[in-house]
């Protein structure tokens, strides 16, 4: 798995970190993890990213723990990186800024 580094966002506390691109089986893809302070928090904030990937048509891998949501976003009928991976990886960073639960 190669990692590549697109920004940063400062610690890694609370979700902020290192939003990164990185290649798993040959493919790029986008993958964050956002923290949470309860399990119930995690779990509705994968629903919200859910339902903002059903209005969109396109979605992500998502790995939901206690405490904390892993998003991994990238176009599996290009077998890469789209621009709506990037546009919907912000969307998922805006409702993680709304989230109830989130570590600040």
């Amino acid at each position: 798995m190669t990692t590549l580094l697109l920004h940063s966002r400062g610690g890694r506390s609370g979700g902020r970190g290192l939003a990164a691109g990185l290649e798993r089986e040959g493919i790029q893809r986008l993958e964050r993890e956002f923290a949470f302070d309860t399990f119930a928090d995690a779990l509705q904030f994968t629903d919200a990213v859910g339902q903002l990937a059903e209005a969109e048509g396109h979605h992500p891998a998502l790995l939901t723990e206690w405490g904390k949501v892993t998003v991994t976003w990238w176009t599996h009928t290009i077998g890469g990186l789209h621009r709506n991976d990037f546009i919907l990886a912000a969307k998922t960073d805006t409702l993680y800024a709304q989230a109830p639960g989130r570590k600040k």
